[in-house]
């Protein structure tokens, strides 16, 4: 009898496991511990995705401490408050520009990679969940599959750069891939 794969939930930070700030119809993350507001469905849909078996990993980009507007101390703070409330496993974060060329910035896929090296994840059977289409393109780079969260930010991304799905919320996102999980089952 072969073991199944582990299987991850990569999640976004800011826009899906905590609300973005969007300013001009463009998302930032909090920029203190006081703004940081858990999406209300977070805990709902990641305990779900828990219960169903899969590891939870939070992969961030926080260009602003590389750009130098932001501490690396508040995005640690932020990241060790969303840990303390949420289920996560992991919360892996980029703190590099796009200047910089490092591999971990999404859309680049080091993130992803580094959490299955460091957790023993099957990536091909994992799902990317993410608000913007850096999140995406990272998720497709890294061979999961992709929902998209789409809180009408005015931003677009490459024409090329399709989701497998799209939702508006988490909890909805959380249920096409527990749908998905049972239909694999269901067909094997």
């Amino acid at each position: 009898m072969t073991a199944e794969p582990r299987r991850a939930a990569f999640l976004d930070r800011d826009g899906v496991l905590n609300r973005a700030v969007v300013r001009d119809g463009l998302p930032y993350p909090p920029g203190t511990l006081a703004e940081l507001e858990i999406t209300p469905d977070a805990p709902r849909a990641l305990g779900s995705l828990r219960a169903a078996g899969l590891s939870l990993i939070g992969v961030t980009n926080q260009p602003d401490v590389a750009r130098g507007t932001q501490r690396r101390e508040v995005v640690e703070s932020i990241n060790a408050a969303l840990r303390a409330a949420l289920p996560l496993d992991d919360l892996l974060t980029c703190y590099h520009d796009d200047s910089d060329g490092c591999h971990c910035r999404k859309p680049a896929a080091g993130l992803l990679i580094e959490a299955a090296d460091r957790h023993g994840l099957d990536l091909s059977s994992s799902f990317m969940i993410g608000d913007r289409w850096k999140d995406v393109e990272a998720g497709r780079r890294a061979r999961c599959m992709t929902v998209f969260i789409d809180n009408g930010y005015a931003e677009r991304g490459p024409v090329d750069c399709q989701p497998d799905h799209r939702v508006t919320t988490l909890f909805e996102a959380a249920q096409w891939i527990l749908d998905r999980i049972r239909r694999e089952k269901d067909t094997s």
